[in-house]
């Protein structure tokens, strides 16, 4: 017969409640909730890395009476995934406060993001074209909600060099 020496409750208690503790501490600690039925794409990322930003770049344009001057402007947004930061080179042209072009060009670092971008490349005309430049904000274009944080940054750095 074989005999195992038990553990005495108190170091068994003691264990189960340092582990509980453990995954508490660490469930606290996660940067945001996620939905399961989501595509990965919408998962939060780091607090420090999730905030979109923009860099400065070129434009032409001519004054008009409106608040925009009209012209092309381009710009660069960056946005984080969870794998990786990207960005995305925007150009509007604007006429009349009216945005009736568009170009999104993409250099994507994962193999996921790349998907996402060419979504987000194919379905941004029909949400931007034609409409006021102070009402351009998009949240999701064609399943892709990273890459509007980069397109919204851009838009914004845009709307500040084409003030009339």
């Amino acid at each position: 017969m074989i005999r195992t020496t038990a553990v005495p409750r108190p170091v068994r208690v003691g264990t189960a409640l340092l582990g509980v503790a453990g995954i508490v501490t660490l469930a606290g600690c996660a940067g945001g909730t996620t939905d399961a039925a989501a595509p990965a794409e919408t998962t939060a990322a780091p607090a420090a890395s999730s905030a979109p930003s923009a860099s400065a770049s070129s434009a032409t344009g001519s004054a008009t009476s409106g608040t925009y001057a009209d012209g092309t402007y381009e710009a660069t947004g960056q946005y984080a995934t969870p794998e990786s930061v990207e960005t995305i080179d925007v150009t509007l042209t604007i006429a009349g406060d009216t945005v009736t072009a568009v170009e999104v060009t993409g250099d994507p670092q994962a193999a996921e993001s790349k998907r996402y971008q060419s979504e987000f490349i194919g379905g941004i005309q029909d949400e931007v074209v034609g409409k006021k430049l102070d009402e351009i904000s998009v949240s999701k274009v064609a399943g892709s909600s990273l890459t509007s944080g980069g397109f919204n940054t851009a838009v914004e750095t845009i709307k500040t060099e084409a003030k009339a």
